[in-house]
């Protein structure tokens, strides 16, 4: 089931533990040749700081030849380039989480063909949940 919320973030519950999870999206991304910019366990981060959080792992990638047009033509953009899927626990079940890409095209004004460069992030994500 996929859930779209009123903030356009769309979240899809994952078959996988967190860690699985994130270790699947990293693989996906490789084999697509998708630069992986970072991942974050905010988890952790949060230990570092002697506070407690959900298992929540943010992953940060995207293709430059995809996202850059997107840049060029509304440079706001990169405010939300590149792409950002956020992996975390609740109550056992593992989810999936990302803004929506219509949500990015409209917030950025974009043509349908630069609005199209961004919708593949639906694609990986629905890889990453398939059983």
């Amino acid at each position: 089931m996929v859930a779209r919320d009123e903030s356009d973030v769309v979240t899809k519950p994952s078959p996988r533990s967190v860690a699985d999870t994130v270790s699947r999206l990293t693989e996906l991304l490789d084999a697509r040749g998708i630069k992986l910019f970072a991942v974050i366990d905010q988890r952790a981060e949060a230990r570092n700081a002697g506070l407690q959080l959900r298992e929540t792992v943010l992953v940060i990638f995207g293709d430059p030849t995809a996202g850059k047009p997107v840049m060029v033509d509304s440079p706001l953009a990169a405010l939300d380039l590149p792409l950002k899927v956020v992996i975390w626990a609740d109550d056992g079940v593992t989810n999936v989480s990302y803004t929506a890409p219509s949500a990015l095209a409209a917030r950025h004004h974009l043509d349908a063909d630069l609005a199209a460069r961004l919708a593949g992030i639906d694609a990986i994500t629905d890889a990453l949940v398939a059983p």
